[in-house]
């Protein structure tokens, strides 16, 4: 006779995805819930998943889950005085050089430098050197804040998409078909590496093994939190909201700024989405199926419950109001590409590390979760 399996205590994931500068939205959403939480409270997210960009806000709150409020005024701060050039070089010199390093000894021989991208992120380095202390990771750990941290990063060796997390000794790696969870203790070339958009940005070295932006090739994006013992899960996105706003018809041939706008968003926002839906399909089956039956079936599934927060407005909309914030070296390089104009706004967007669009962002972030406060009360089982 099966045994019903006895259920997960209750543990809440967030999952934080990628989308370059977009990622501030993110932290507007988290204010919101500080906001909803008692001063002092710690970090009410034991399982904390992050991809690209969300894997930097991720680490920083895992690093500092022992007061929650404080962790995200940490990140308030960063997001809302961040500037291009804490993320990459933006002067024209640095783009030619950066060009000529890629095209020029891979025309001649073949072989590409290391480090070679269109954008040279070593000030990323040195910014995350400054407002994360990874050593405070474990220390969270140990004192109880924090279950598991786990960072999404995409192997340019095996095409795996490997979550790289840190937890307690409990936690177990796993494998399954294009994707496996690897104990790691999470530092800098883990967040470069998640962070790295291909092309943009250069490939890190990770155990030996080159990775890159860990939204590439994430086939199930919300799987890291429910392998590391989450329940339930908070999913912060980043999408334009297209759906819920019809679309021009477009008559003029895509500019490159288009095409890549639509492949960066295919990557960062598709997937999750597809996810997030799969989840809820199952969940919905599952709930059709009495306990009994499922127990007597040996059925393992278990129903997840998922509360997703998009944004309510247009980001490629937003991010076209806030082009001309960019380094005027930067909209000099994009010209030609047709990334100035709004019809590239989408790629922009994750480009578009400067005050005005993060903070619009941020506002858009707080706004739409206080708009579910009753929900994310809900969730966090948290009075009213």
């Amino acid at each position: 006779m099966l045994r019903a399996r006895p259920p997960l205590p209750e543990r809440a994931g967030l999952i934080l995805s990628g989308g370059g500068a977009r990622a501030a939205y993110q932290v507007g959403v988290l204010t919101a819930i500080a906001d909803l939480l008692p001063r002092g409270t710690r970090n009410p997210f034991p399982v904390i998943c992050g991809t690209s960009a969300g894997a930097i806000n991720a680490a920083s709150l895992a690093a500092n889950a022992g007061n929650y409020r404080l962790a995200v005024r940490g990140l308030e701060r960063v997001w809302s005085n961040l500037t291009a050039e804490q993320v990459y070089r933006t002067d024209l010199l640095a783009f030619v050089k950066s060009l000529l390093r890629w095209a020029l000894p891979t025309y001649m021989t073949g072989n590409t430098p290391v480090n070679s991208a269109l954008l040279d992120s070593r000030p990323l380095r040195r910014l995350l050197s400054l407002v994360i202390n990874f050593q405070h990771i474990e220390r969270s750990l140990q004192r109880g804040d924090l279950h598991a941290l786990s960072i999404t990063a995409s192997s340019y060796a095996t095409g795996e998409s490997v979550a790289f997390f840190q937890a307690l000794p409990e936690v177990q790696e796993w494998s399954r078909a294009r994707r496996l969870g690897r104990r790691a203790h999470i530092g800098m070339p883990h967040l470069l590496a998640s962070s790295a958009i291909p092309l943009l940005f250069p490939a890190q070295a990770v155990e030996g093994t080159y990775y890159g932006d860990g939204a590439v090739r994430q086939l199930a994006p919300i799987s890291p939190a429910l392998h590391l013992g989450a329940s339930k899960v908070l999913v912060v996105g980043v999408s334009g909201n297209i759906s819920a706003h019809p679309q021009r018809p477009l008559h003029n041939y895509p500019s490159m700024a288009q095409v890549l706008g639509h492949v960066l968003n295919s990557v960062f926002v598709d997937t999750l989405e597809g996810d997030v839906e799969r989840l809820e399909r199952i969940n919905g089956t599952l709930h059709a199926i009495p306990q009994g039956v499922r127990d007597k079936q040996g059925i393992g599934l278990r129903e997840v419950d998922v509360l997703k927060i998009y944004p309510s407005q247009p980001i490629d909309e937003i991010a076209a109001e806030h082009i001309g914030e960019l380094p005027r070296s930067l909209r000099f390089f994009l010209r030609g590409s047709g990334g100035t104009s709004a019809a590239g706004a989408a790629a922009v967007s994750y480009l578009l590390f400067e005050p005005g669009f993060c903070r619009r962002l941020m506002s858009l972030g707080y706004q739409d979760a206080m708009r579910r406060e009753q929900e994310i009360r809900a969730f966090l089982t948290l009075s009213t």
